[in-house]
């Protein structure tokens, strides 16, 4: 099994992705900005920003005079942020397709917000290493990602689902988006990340959080999130892991997504 995504949409999963937003990332979203503490007339980064969920309140936070910088590779992502910012009137974001390393934008930052971004970064490090240079010196860094055993059962039935089309597939291989997200998992593993990057002065909270899930949006949450990337390309065997992984998900699932939300200084 190729781990690359599945041909099912054009907009690259966005607006499955965005289905969850009311459940879960907008949620996660304001914690970060809070825990960021946006000052009126600060310069923000949202990196990863997806369909807005941290770029709209950190807008609204820095106010007239500030400016919020959103930043995703997913151009459809963004249409959606777009949209939103347009409905509320908010004229102080910039929007940027593109790559978080071929970035500059208007340096330096006060603050990076970055909501479960890392994990679909090629390099995490390097990723890392990116953000704190668009900071100013003292400048921070909110994030979040998963606590332990969040995501749990949902990713082990997905596995399954697909691991039983390709029996020798590798989708936990080093550098993928599970991988990845498992070497961020845990309040120790996230102190440890950040204070071997220079980041000082790190705290880190977590955030209860669990979200029931129907049929249609467990699927959405697969195909709009890094799990995508780990599906078959072919539409006939895509059919059968979302038959399996529904069937063994059952009715009434409540997804456990227990987030940590860490802020550190550069």
């Amino acid at each position: 099994m190729t781990a690359r995504f599945a041909p099912l949409a054009p907009d690259g999963g966005a607006e499955d992705f965005d289905r969850l937003a009311p459940a879960l990332w907008n949620t996660v979203g304001n914690a970060v900005v809070a825990a960021a503490d946006v000052l009126l007339g600060e310069r923000v980064l949202d990196v990863y920003a997806g369909t807005g969920s941290a770029t709209i309140p950190a807008a609204q936070l820095a106010g007239p005079a500030g400016r919020v910088d959103a930043v995703d590779s997913s151009g459809p992502m963004l249409d959606f942020a777009r949209s939103k910012a347009e409905a509320m009137g908010l004229e102080n974001i910039g929007f940027s397709a593109q790559d978080l390393m071929e970035f500059s934008g208007n340096l330096p930052y006060d603050a990076v917000l970055c909501c479960y971004g890392l994990f679909h970064a090629p390099d995490m490090s390097a990723a890392t290493l990116q953000i704190s240079s668009l900071l100013h010196p003292d400048g921070r860094l909110a994030l979040s990602t998963w606590d332990q055993e969040a995501l749990q059962p949902f990713e082990t039935l997905l596995l399954e689902a697909c691991e039983a089309e390709a029996p020798n597939s590798t989708p936990v291989r080093p550098g993928s988006f599970i991988s990845n997200r498992r070497e961020l998992t845990g309040e120790e593993r996230l102190r440890a990340w950040l204070g071997r990057r220079s980041f000082t002065r790190i705290t880190v909270e977590k955030l209860a959080l669990a979200v029931p899930l129907d049929a249609d949006a467990a699927w959405s949450l697969v195909l709009g999130s890094g799990y995508r990337g780990i599906l078959p390309s072919d539409p006939a065997a895509i059919d059968r892991v979302r038959t399996r992984f529904l069937r063994d998900l059952g009715a009434g699932f409540v997804l456990r997504a227990d987030s940590l939300i860490a802020v550190a200084r550069r």
